[in-house]
């Protein structure tokens, strides 16, 4: 168990053909990464567990029923303890509704290790949050 001062959240790499979904996240000042692209995922309920955190974040972030969750690794960063979960996107970029964020794409490593991604909705690039590029990186190299 983790000191109460610790963050932790559970983080998903969802992949479909090479490519990796992420989220373009509001610009809200007060949020965590605002206005760059991240995974989906987030905070972990009290007394939650990673995996179930992952299916639960999926599913309110983007109605995504995810099929299978394959644990990748954990990052343990100064204040937060990120779990990394890996699953295949199954059904279409537009049968999923973003419920939370901006915008959302897919996108292939060489973008990835850019660190910069288009926006389909507004039409302009943003940089990628550096720990979620981190781990994406790590996924791509690992595979």
């Amino acid at each position: 168990m983790s000191p109460p001062n610790i963050i932790q959240a559970a983080i998903a790499i969802l992949h479909q053909d090479g490519r990796f979904l992420m989220q373009l996240r509001d610009d809200i000042p007060t949020i965590v990464y605002p206005n760059q692209w991240a995974c989906f995922g987030g905070h972990m309920d009290p007394g939650e567990d990673p995996e179930a955190a992952f299916y639960r974040e999926v599913e309110e972030e983007i109605g995504y029923i995810a099929p299978e969750a394959h644990f990748f690794r954990d990052y343990h960063d100064p204040g937060v303890i990120r779990y990394v979960y890996t699953c295949p996107l199954v059904v279409e970029l537009s049968s999923l509704v973003l419920k939370e964020g901006w915008d959302m794409g897919l996108f292939t490593p060489a973008e990835i290790r850019a660190g910069l991604c288009h926006s389909p909705r507004d039409q302009k690039s943003r940089t990628i949050a550096v720990p979620h590029q981190a781990l994406l990186l790590d996924f791509i190299n690992a595979d």
